[in-house]
Formats: C-alpha cells, structure tokens, sequence
C-alpha cells in the first residue's frame, strides 16, 4: 500500500484515504482539533527527501477541512501528510480533495532549481572536483554543501553569482525524463554520491548547462527563478564548504535591507550613500 505521486503535474488532486495514524496508532476516523499522519492513494503533496522540504497546504472533504502542516517520505513509496483537523471528521475510505500551497511551492522550486545552476557554475570556477555533498531546500532560502579544498574568495563568488543569475536570465527551459539508471550516467548526467537509486531514475536537464539526477520539483524555466542573491560562504567540515542564498521576493527583500541599512549608515555620517 503507497502513494502514486502526482506534484510533478499539478499542484492538486482527489485521493483516497487508506490510512490514518494518531499517536503512532492506526485509527479508522479522527474528528477536530485531531494531528494525524493522513496516508492516500494518491497525492500531490511533496513528501520531504532529497534536501527539499515537504509541501504545505489544505485538505477539504464532504465534512472535512484540515491542514497540511508538512508532508514526509518514510519509505519512496509512502508519502504521509501531517494533517491538523479544523473542521468536521476524517475517516479511512472517504474522498478528498487535496490541494497544495502553490506560491510556497513555486518559491521551494525556484531554489532548488537554482542550486542545480550554481554547481554547474562552481565547477565552472572552482573546477571539476566540486561536487554536491548535501543540501537544504527550502521556501524561503536555500543551502548548498560541496567538495573544496579552501575558502571561496568574494572575487570567485562574485563570478559563480553572475554566471548563475545569466543563465537565469537566458530563461532556459527546464526538462524533466525518466530512463535507465545506467543510461542516465551514460548521458553525462550528475549523479549525488552515496544516495541510492533504482533501475529507473529522474534526470533533470537545463539545456547545456546541467544534467542531474534528482527528484525534486523544479522550475518549468530558469527565468521563473527572477534572480539569486548568495549570503554567505563558509566551512562545515574538512574538504567541504556551503553556500547559503535566495532567490526572486527572497532576493528581492535582502537586497532592499541592504540599501536601508547603507541609507541608515549614510544618515549617521551626514553623506550620501
């Protein structure tokens, strides 16, 4: 008993309950004011994996509204929501619709897709030895772990911000397929090193820029990305540095924060920023 997965199409979708867990017992109904993990046939929920957060969003039904606080992934082929129940009663079997928050989404895309641009330019920079070695995807910001041997200058970050926000610029599109795992590394594609992968993979691929393995939702074209502001570069361990950054409102904010903070510097000096 799993979940078939349909967030990469769309962002809502009718499903069937099977299966209610409270208090990490299965129960066959829960009422309001219930937390319960909601398992369905069907869902276009995003369960966390990969370094991408899970989605947010509502659960309506014929007596029924809850809310989706988070979504995980247990196992590939369980994806279970945690559900707050606000109005009226769920029980095993009934219809539901689901529908997820779509802005928080688009946000979550834009970042991940974005991560995927900025190794392709850190090896670029840096050289080929950079490779992922973690992640954190997030609405609002995202993280990037990778293989390096010292500190990032400003200059060399600097350079990998703008190589990255040109191709957002260029607004390629971002294509998605499936084919054979072996077929895939074949093609060049960029595979994350330790994490497991079937005899059938997910290959996400920006014109001539990228190639990797992922799972992950995604911009349909780099353009919708707006554009991505690094905050900072450190170490985390021997041989491996981060990089932190947003992208488009996310951007946006930072940049205007930095420009109230340089006109409050200028006010106290009594100089023009």
């Amino acid at each position: 008993m799993g979940s078939v997965f349909t967030g990469y199409e769309a962002t809502e979708a009718t499903a069937t309950a099977l299966v209610l867990l409270k208090d990490g017992r299965s129960v066959t109904a829960a009422s309001a004011g219930d937390t319960v993990l909601l398992l369905t046939d069907t869902t276009p929920f995003y369960g966390e994996s990969g370094g991408q957060v899970g989605d947010t969003g509502i659960i309506e039904g014929r007596n029924l509204t809850a809310v989706v606080q988070d979504t995980i992934r247990p196992l590939p082929d369980i994806i279970l929501h945690r559900v707050l129940i606000t109005r009226g009663t769920i029980s095993r079997g009934d219809t539901l619709r689901l529908q997820v928050d779509a802005g928080r989404r688009a946000a979550t895309a834009a970042n991940h897709t974005s991560t995927h641009l900025l190794q392709a330019a850190l090896r670029e920079v840096l050289g080929d030895h950079v490779k992922q070695s973690g992640s954190l995807v997030t609405p609002e910001r995202f993280r990037f772990d990778f293989t390096h041997y010292s500190a990032v200058s400003s200059e060399e970050l600097e350079r990998v911000e703008d190589m990255v926000n040109r191709q957002v610029r260029q607004n390629h599109p971002v294509l998605t397929s499936l084919l054979p795992y072996q077929q895939a590394l074949q093609s060049g594609a960029t595979a994350l090193f330790g994490e497991k992968y079937g005899e059938t993979v997910r290959m996400v691929t920006i014109d001539s820029v990228s190639s990797e393995l992922c799972g992950g939702t995604h911009t349909a074209r780099t353009g919708d990305i707006g554009m991505v502001k690094i905050l900072a570069e450190s170490s985390v361990a021997a041989g491996i540095r981060r990089i932190e950054a947003v992208t488009g409102e996310g951007a946006g904010r930072f940049m205007k924060h930095q420009e109230q903070a340089l006109l409050d510097a200028a006010r106290l000096v009594k100089a023009q920023p």
